[in-house]
């Protein structure tokens, strides 16, 4: 396909409706079948539509490389080297599916420059910026203290006191910027039995939140993440829903759990988890991703699709319970690393999967879905769930992309624009977006 105006400018590489419109013009004629079809079978298909184009993903910077294992990190070639073009290359997936609306940045590989600069710049690609997330996980170059034996829970005060200065500087870079919400994950735990107190370790850690969380703007969300092992793996001390549940409720109101789908045990019940959470008011957000171990980090969907759908499926009916709003109430993110694919395509595979998810997931006849298990109709409990997940609802998140302004297929025209050759040529083979 033809450039046209898209391509590489001052700004660097843009794409432009018209490279949109020509790449919707050539495949309206099928999809315009494909959705006449679902709107004869489903019911009230334009309001799950609009619901669909105002659900958006936030993009994690950090996700914008290829990502690297205990082992090596094998460059793909025109990965963004600074904040400005992580920016740009959201700014790409956006326009392409105008549903990556929001950039989450990772403090202190992002830090800009100029913070009106920046938001001049993620305003030009129609951007916000979402949770930024702090980094006690790895020592920086300069960094005093040492955080080989952990953070908020380490022995040395000057250590606790150093992880809390950054975190509270966190907060003042996404202050700058228009951020409501900062995510803390703590890499804090232990790898041998008897290395720690477990009772100091989770008061010291309570202490240092409990001084972050005092230096939160008002209308800001602390999310407080966990994670069953790595780095340490023994015990972490922020190891599951339940020591998070328990940081926040002592934290304040403004405290929540996040949920990455990754940082659980193998056969978690996750949709469970969600239910709970929601219930008691405390689920902050998520970081999705998928696995097959553990903390795997990969595509959205690409393992366990129909997991993904429960989640939504609880997610929805806690939310309505409570009467909140799909698209604003509570922290949608991706958290993936990417070794071996082209991690802009592994994103739209990410969010493609989370609208497929959500799509499904509106389908459930809910009233007939609580009859069947008032009633233990297991059966028809399952058959009602199933229905909905084996419904193709492809179409349906097409055309929400398409009454948005985007492709309706991002990846045939990502491919078609060649938007990573001309990234390479931009910026060249030897790049590295992330700080690992």
């Amino acid at each position: 396909m033809p450039l046209g105006r898209g391509g590489l400018n001052n700004n660097g590489m843009r794409i432009e409706q018209d490279q949109i419109q020509q790449h919707n013009d050539k495949l309206a004629g099928k999809h315009r079948k494909k959705v006449a079809q679902l709107s004869n079978e489903i019911p009230d298909v334009k309001k799950i539509i609009r619901q669909l184009a105002a659900f958006q993903v936030a993009i994690p910077s950090w996700a914008l490389g290829t990502g690297g294992t205990r082992f090596g990190r094998f460059s793909g070639g025109g990965e963004p080297g600074t904040l400005e073009e992580k920016i740009e290359d959201v700014g790409l997936l956006h326009a392409l599916n105008q549903s990556s609306g929001a950039i989450s940045l990772h403090i202190p590989w992002d830090i800009p420059t100029s913070a009106r600069k920046i938001k001049a710049l993620a305003h030009e690609h129609g951007l916000l910026f979402d949770a930024v997330n702090s980094n006690t996980f790895q020592d920086q170059p300069g960094q005093k203290h040492s955080y080989k034996f952990g953070s908020l829970q380490h022995v040395n005060e000057k250590v606790r006191k150093q992880a809390i200065d950054h975190n509270i500087e966190v907060i003042k870079q996404g202050k700058a910027l228009g951020s409501h919400s900062l995510t803390v994950w703590l890499s804090d735990g232990s790898s041998f039995p008897g290395q720690l107190n477990f009772r100091k370790a989770f008061e010291r850690t309570l202490e240092g939140l409990r001084e972050i969380y005092a230096a939160l703007p008002s209308n800001w969300k602390l999310f407080v993440e966990y994670k069953a092992f790595e780095p340490n793996f023994y015990s972490m001390t922020v190891g599951d829903w339940g020591q998070s549940l328990l940081y926040a409720n002592k934290l304040g109101p403004k405290a929540y759990t996040l949920v990455d789908l990754g940082h659980h045990l193998p056969n978690a019940n996750i949709e469970q988890i969600v239910s709970l959470l929601l219930m008691e008011k405390k689920l902050g957000g998520f970081h999705f991703n998928d696995s097959k171990y553990g903390d795997d980090d990969l595509t959205v969907g690409s393992i366990n699709p129909y997991q993904l759908f429960l989640i939504f499926n609880e997610l929805i009916e806690g939310m309505d319970a409570r009467g909140m709003n799909h698209a604003t109430d509570l922290g949608w993110m991706i958290d993936t690393s990417h070794t071996i694919k082209d991690p802009l395509e592994d994103l739209l595979q990410s969010v493609e999967a989370i609208k497929i998810a959500y799509a499904q997931a509106l389908l459930v006849d809910r009233r007939e879905l609580n009859r069947a298990q008032e009633n233990n109709d297991v059966a028809r409990a399952q058959e009602l769930l199933q229905h909905a997940y084996r419904t193709d609802v492809r179409p349906l998140v097409a055309e929400a992309r398409l009454q948005s302004g985007a492709a309706l297929q991002p990846i045939e025209l990502f491919r078609a624009l060649s938007v990573r050759k001309q990234l390479i040529a931009e910026r060249g083979v030897k790049t590295k977006a992330t700080g690992l």
